[in-house]
């Protein structure tokens, strides 16, 4: 029986879903190594709960990550908590979850936040039309 675990991350409007099986250590983002991925800021973001854990477990497993909506922040973030929950599920030990939420709740637990919807009297949801007058 093969062991495959499935989980989600969401940031913004950002989707990211992950596939965890035993494996060699690859990880891949739409079907892209992760080591190769354009802006070093966004691809170190999605590395985050790699750097971790230790390098043997790291090495045991394979996660595909497809990732889609929002931009690129919004993606890399949601990438890093589909990451964090997939080790948190596969390797179902205490100690991951806790060094996991110690370091950064929201990559367990989520960024709730979204945005505030436009009303009436303005270009946004807060600013209102300025006066051309007087």
């Amino acid at each position: 029986m093969v062991k495959i675990v499935l989980t989600s991350g969401k940031r913004k409007t950002a989707i990211a879903r992950a596939t965890t099986k035993t494996g060699k250590g690859r990880i891949r983002v739409n079907k892209v190594p992760i080591e190769i991925i354009e802006t070093d800021l966004a691809r170190e973001i999605m590395m985050e709960p790699l750097y971790l854990i230790d390098e043997k477990l790291r090495n045991s497993i394979d996660i595909d990550v497809n990732v889609k909506g929002g931009g690129r922040m919004g993606q890399a973030q949601a990438v890093a908590i589909a990451i964090a929950r997939a080790l948190v599920q596969w390797f179902d030990t205490p100690e991951i979850k806790n060094l996991i939420m110690q370091y950064d709740r929201t990559l367990i637990a989520g960024d709730s936040r979204r945005t505030e919807p436009k009303k009436f009297g303005g270009p946004s949801a807060r600013a209102r039309f300025q006066k051309s007058f007087r």
